[in-house]
């Protein structure tokens, strides 16, 4: 039918409108989404504050409240807006337990503006479906129900003992570590209740090949020549020996037989099972060894061909298809794909296998292809992604691999050698997985018990026992599953934390190697208290989880005991600290032996020294005092200046030549001088009266692009002069060659933006009449308007109106008040909009 489409109020999400039918009568539909979670768990005010706040109050004084997710998509306001007035709702999330949180969440927003129900008329319906495909849709809307209590209390369980018990431990540690050794390298020193068991799987297999001492064996080889031109190499029965005087003996032994004898010949016929139905477990572990994409990437891409359609739910524990499950249909899908359309006809034509009886976890069906796609739809990794998916789909309804093994075995004088041979009788699913394929060995002769070969040579071979290799990916995710750390969901998000906490990193072959910092800190664990690294705990916090979700469990119960345990823990753990730290005195340098002079202290004139491993900052060794910096760009000393509140020697930040920069007092910027100011800002937001690097001093107008930044001039720039705002990207190149340019304490009569005043060398003077001085608005002056660099329309801004031309729209404006401080007004509707250019 007829559907009419529209942004909603919050810009991302699309509102579909139509005309149908729903419970016998006709109906007004509204199709809308929403971006993930719409709240998130915080806590409270003051329990932000690392300074503030004693992190063992964190476990049950503190209090949480939900947040919304995203502020700036102002997602409730959205679903209020579009819910208000409707008579029911339909519930289309994902169908796990995250999705089930996400329905109360919904529900939570717009059922305080939906029309109230008629005495017991039902109001609020939930589909479940596994794969977006119109039989599925319809089926889902067909059969609706209700979301589960029970499934998003579990989540909220979850939420709140990841909070509490990361947030406490994390704080703790990182405070207490990052205040003592400058190289850590690592700007959080986060705990996780399954972020850490998955970095003691990494470090454990690292400790075993620490500890690997190598050993020496010995492996008797023969070889028997059936023809002359050809040589079959033999398998000594006992394998090895590590004694080399016994290995030498059989040797000997040996060596006296000049011919080999046929004890036994035996023929079996051997099936190769074709694989179980594909689960995200599995798909994340082949995703990561065979197609070397991490399971964060690789469950992203899963996502985007479930959202477009091509594939069934990505989320799911199941291994075995419902008896009702259309197997032909979705094999007929791919009959024309020129990469398996034969073995798909053949299949059809021949009559499918029906795939093996694997578990069922009772959520979605297996991962399966929900219609056809080509590369070129798809690209790079989704196509290499969904052709996986495919080929696996394809081989759980093809026959086992058969093949026919061979045992022929031999006798040199007293000792026993075996030779194994294989030949393919009907290849099975391997046509589809050709990787799975039995390798091509060579022919072994026809033979019979009692025949002899000559031997062609007996040698002794010298070998060494080898050190287990690193773990990868792939293996991880099987120990986690096996341990029961994280969900199917959330194992992609553990390994990738402790990646990106620099705990580990990834080698070739997608192998996890730790890091100096993984390393000691699951070391100082195991010494502190090993229940805080091992799987054995988080395992069983997973199973009163799953026990709340099936409703056997009581959601505040679980939450106490669990919180009680994690808190003894804790005051266990700060007590025995020092365990852990006479670990980091082993492999960190301490503060004061870390970094290179830069500025002075204000307190005692002695040079700080900057330490430039994450997180920067800058130490005091004298005053034992530590001031952290801005991050993610270059910090260097500012000519030398001093803050004139506490004389501390300011440092300059910057992000490159294309970005912005500005300068801080390092004092300033840890501990704020004005009622009006937050910890971590630098001169460019200080509202000082009268300093020359003050907000007060440099800044020119509003920011044409966010709602409360201004643009301040970054008086380092030159020759290449600009200003930049002070709270967004937005950065403005204008004056090129000047030779100074300064903000003047007038202001505009149009818009109340500081004027400037710029002067140029005369041999490089752009303006009329071989001026070199001039001062204006930067906004309205009609001399400065060519040399403002409008390299970036910026039409977003909600004060921007269309128009003709580069300069049409409406700009900020600045004011002062006495003393110095902040006007800013709206702009005049005469003004010019200033064009900005992001980097």
């Amino acid at each position: 039918g007829n559907m009419s489409s529209r942004k909603g109020l919050n810009g991302a999400c699309s509102v579909h409108e139509y005309t149908g039918s729903f419970a016998g009568q006709s109906a007004h539909f509204k199709m809308t989404s929403v971006c993930g979670h719409v709240m998130t768990l915080d806590f409270i005010g003051k329990y932000n504050s690392w300074d503030k706040v004693d992190p063992a109050e964190l476990f049950s004084k503190a209090p949480t409240e939900k947040k919304e997710a995203n502020p700036k998509l102002t997602m409730v306001k959205f679903l209020q807006v579009e819910g208000r007035g409707c008579d029911c709702i339909v519930l289309w999330l994902d169908c796990d337990k995250e999705g089930e949180n996400i329905c109360f969440e919904v529900l939570d927003a717009v059922l305080p503006v939906m029309n109230k129900p008629r005495s017991s008329e039902r109001t609020i319906y939930r589909a479940k479906f596994s794969s977006i495909t119109d039989t599925d849709i319809c089926n889902a809307m067909n059969h609706l129900g209700e979301p589960n209590r029970n499934e998003a209390l579990s989540v909220d369980a979850r939420q709140e003992l990841d909070l509490r018990i990361g947030c406490a431990f994390t704080r703790f540690q990182t405070k207490y570590f990052q205040g003592k050794y400058g190289n850590l390298d690592s700007s959080l020193i986060s705990f996780g209740p399954c972020q850490t068991p998955t970095l003691g799987f990494c470090v454990e297999r690292h400790d075993k090949i620490q500890s690997f001492k190598p050993e020496t064996y010995w492996v008797l080889q023969a070889k028997v020549n059936p023809e002359k031109e050809s040589s079959l190499t033999l398998d000594w029965d006992r394998v090895r020996v590590f004694d080399r005087e016994i290995a030498q003996m059989f040797l000997n032994i040996t060596k006296t037989s000049k011919e080999a004898k046929v004890e036994s010949v035996s023929k079996k016929e051997k099936v190769k099972q074709r694989p179980l139905a594909l689960n995200t477990v599995e798909m994340l572990r082949v995703a990561s060894a065979a197609l070397g994409m991490g399971p964060q990437h690789a469950m992203q891409i899963a996502e985007r061909l479930y959202t477009q359609g091509y594939i069934s739910y990505p989320r799911t524990e199941t291994t075995h298809y419902p008896e009702n499950f259309d197997l032909k249909g979705c094999l007929r899908q791919q009959a024309n794909n020129p990469y398996w359309a034969e073995t798909v006809k053949a299949l059809l034509s021949d009559g499918i296998n029906r795939p093996r009886k694997g578990h069922d976890a009772g959520d979605h069906p297996p991962i399966t292809p929900m219609r056809a796609a080509t590369e070129a739809e798809l690209g790079g990794d989704g196509w290499r992604l969904y052709e996986y998916i495919t080929r696996h789909f394809i081989a759980t309804v093809s026959t086992d691999c058969k093949h026919l093994q061979t045992t022929i075995s031999f006798s040199i004088g007293p000792e026993h050698f075996t030779c194994i041979g294989k030949v393919v009788t009907s290849p099975g699913f391997t046509e589809i997985m050709p990787w799975h394929s039995i390798p091509l060995e060579e022919s072994l002769p026809h033979c019979e018990k009692g025949d002899f070969f000559p031997i062609g040579e007996i040698k002794l071979l010298e070998k060494q026992t080898s050190p287990p290799d690193y773990l990868t990916e792939a293996e991880l995710i099987t120990l986690m599953e096996k341990h029961g750390i994280g969900t199917d969901a959330s194992i992609p998000v553990h390994i990738n934390n402790i990646c990106q906490r620099n705990y580990v990193t990834v080698e070739s072959g997608r192998r996890l190697k730790p890091t100096n910092l993984g390393i000691v800190l699951v070391h100082g664990y195991y010494k502190i208290d090993a229940e805080l690294v091992l799987p054995t705990i988080r395992s069983a916090v997973e199973k009163q989880l799953n026990l709340i979700a099936l409703g056997k469990a009581n959601y505040h119960q679980v939450l106490e005991h669990t919180l009680d345990i994690f808190k003894r823990k804790f005051h266990y753990f700060v007590d025995s600290i020092a365990g852990m730290d006479e670990l980091m005195e082993v492999s960190f340098s301490p503060l004061a032996a870390t970094g290179k002079p830069l500025s002075r202290c204000g307190k005692c004139h002695r040079f700080m020294k900057y330490i430039q491993a994450k997180p920067s900052r800058l130490h005091c060794s004298h005053c034992d005092d530590t001031y952290s910096l801005p991050q993610n760009g270059t910090i260097k000393l500012y000519k030398e200046l001093r803050c004139p509140l506490d004389d501390f020697e300011l440092v300059l930040w910057s992000s490159g030549s294309r970005g912005k920069s500005y300068p801080l007092c390092p004092y300033c910027y840890n501990h704020p001088p004005f009622r009006d100011m937050k910890k971590g800002m630098g001169c460019n937001e200080c509202t000082h009266p009268t300093c020359q690097h003050s907000l007060s001093m440099l800044g020119i107008g509003q920011c044409v692009e966010c709602e409360n930044g201004v643009l301040v001039l970054d008086s380092t720039s030159g020759p290449k002069w600009k200003m930049a705002c002070n709270k967004c990207n937005v950065v403005v190149h204008f004056f090129e060659n000047a030779h100074k340019v300064r903000v003047s304490p007038e202001t505009c009569d149009l818009c109340d933006a500081a004027l400037v005043d710029v002067d140029f060398n005369k041999a490089k003077s752009p303006l009329p009449g071989d001026e070199t001085q001039h001062s204006g608005c930067v906004f309205c002056d009609p001399v400065f308007q060519d040399l403002v660099e409008l390299k970036h329309a910026a039409m977003r801004h909600p004060m921007h109106r269309g128009g003709q031309g580069k300069r049409q729209g409406r700009g900020r404006g600045k004011g002062r008040r006495p003393g110095g401080r902040l006007n800013p007004k709206k702009p005049k509707d005469k003004m010019a909009a200033l064009a900005a250019y992001f980097v």
